[in-house]
C-alpha cells in the first residue's frame, strides 16, 4: 500500500533542454518556444583542440533534449557524440538527439568501390553514444531513417516553406527539381500548391562540379521555384536558376531547408538570376545576403519535442 501510494505521488518530471556549441542560437529559440530555459551545460578544452562537455545541473530520471546540427566539420558530430555519452552516464531517463540538419548523409550508399556508408556509421554512433531517440528534419534521403534501430521522427520543412510561397501569390507558379534526385520532393510541392513541375537533368565530372545540364519542361512566362534539401556550392542553383531565366522564366527562387553554402557559394548566390533564396536556420548562417531569407524552424521543433515528451501525435507536422 505504501509502495502504491508512493508510485502515484511521483509525476515524470518536466525534459530538459541542452544545446550543442555550434547551435546554441537555435536551442535558445526552441527552449523559449518550449517555454522554458536553455540547461546549463559547459565545454572544458583542452590546449590541443580536445574537449569535454559537462551538464552542470542533475538529470538523472529525465528526458533531456540535446539540440545539434552536425554539418562539417567533424567537431559538430563529436560535440554530440560526447553530449550523449555524458547523459548516458549521468543516468538520463530518454536521450533525444534533436538534429535540425543531419550531416553526413550524402554518404547514404556506395556508389563506386572502396567507399564507406557515412550515413550508416554516423547513425551507428549516435545509438552507441546513448541517443534513444532522433528528431531531425528533411534528411538527404528517406531511406537514412532505416540506418537507426531507435525511432526517429523525421520532419519537413514543407511546413514552414509552403505558408510562406502561399504569401507571395506567384501566378502562372511552377515547382522545379534542380536534378533528378529532388523529382519526388518537387511532385510533392506541386500537389500542395496545384502547380506544375520541371525538372533539371545535370551531370557531374565529379562532387560539386556539375559539366552538363538540360532542362526538363517548359518555363517560358512562369514563375519558378527550385526546390531542395540542402545548398552548398550553390553551383547546382544557380546555374538552374540561370537556365530557366534563359529559357524565358519570369522569375526564380530557391527554397532549400539545410544552408551550408561553402566556398563561393554566397558570391554565386549574389550574382546569379535568383530572385531570392529561401533557407531555414537549421545551420547557422555565416554572413547576411539582401538575397537569403531565413525562416526559423525553431517553433516546429518546440512543438514536435512537446508532443513527444507528452506522448500525443505529430501527423500533422507531416505535410508531405
Amino acid at each position: 500500500m505504501e509502495y502504491n501510494t508512493l508510485s502515484m505521488a511521483y509525476q515524470v518530471p518536466e525534459p530538459k533542454i541542452f544545446g550543442c556549441t555550434q547551435s546554441t542560437v537555435l536551442a535558445e529559440k526552441i527552449a523559449r518556444f518550449y517555454g522554458t530555459d536553455l540547461g546549463n551545460v559547459i565545454f572544458s578544452r583542452y590546449s590541443d583542440g580536445e574537449f569535454q562537455p559537462s551538464f552542470e545541473e542533475s538529470i538523472r530520471g529525465t528526458r533531456i533534449f540535446v539540440i545539434g546540427s552536425t554539418n562539417p566539420g567533424p567537431e559538430n558530430l563529436m560535440e554530440m557524440l560526447l553530449m550523449l555519452d555524458a547523459a548516458k552516464r549521468a543516468s538520463a531517463r530518454h536521450i533525444t538527439a534533436v538534429m535540425p540538419y543531419f550531416g553526413w548523409a550524402r554518404q547514404d550508399r556506395k556508389d563506386k568501390p572502396r567507399v564507406p556508408i557515412a550515413a550508416k556509421l554516423v547513425a551507428k554512433m549516435l545509438e552507441a553514444a546513448g541517443a534513444t531517440r532522433i528528431i531531425t528534419m528533411d534528411l538527404h534521403a528517406d531511406q537514412i531513417q532505416g540506418f537507426f534501430e531507435k525511432p526517429v521522427d523525421h520532419l519537413f520543412a514543407s511546413t514552414l516553406f509552403l505558408p510562406y510561397l502561399k504569401s507571395l501569390n506567384l501566378d502562372n507558379l511552377t515547382i522545379a527539381s534542380p536534378d533528378m534526385g529532388g523529382s519526388k520532393r518537387a511532385y510533392a510541392y506541386s500537389k500542395a500548391l496545384e502547380c506544375d513541375v520541371v525538372i533539371c537533368y545535370k551531370q557531374r565530372e565529379k562532387a560539386n562540379v556539375i559539366s552538363h545540364m538540360e532542362l526538363i519542361g517548359d518555363v517560358n512566362g512562369k514563375n519558378v521555384v527550385l526546390v531542395d534539401d540542402l545548398v552548398d556550392t550553390a553551383g547546382t542553383l544557380t546555374k538552374a536558376a540561370d537556365l530557366m531565366m534563359e529559357r524565358g522564366a519570369k522569375s526564380v527562387r530557391a527554397i532549400t531547408t539545410h544552408a551550408l553554402l561553402s566556398g563561393k557559394a554566397y558570391e554565386r548566390v549574389e550574382q546569379s538570376k535568383l530572385t531570392e533564396l529561401i533557407v531555414t536556420d537549421s545551420i547557422p548562417m555565416k554572413k547576411q545576403s539582401e538575397k537569403i531569407r531565413v525562416l526559423s524552424c525553431a517553433e516546429l521543433f518546440a512543438d514536435v519535442m512537446h508532443r513527444v515528451h507528452h506522448n500525443t501525435s505529430i501527423a500533422s507536422k507531416f505535410l508531405m
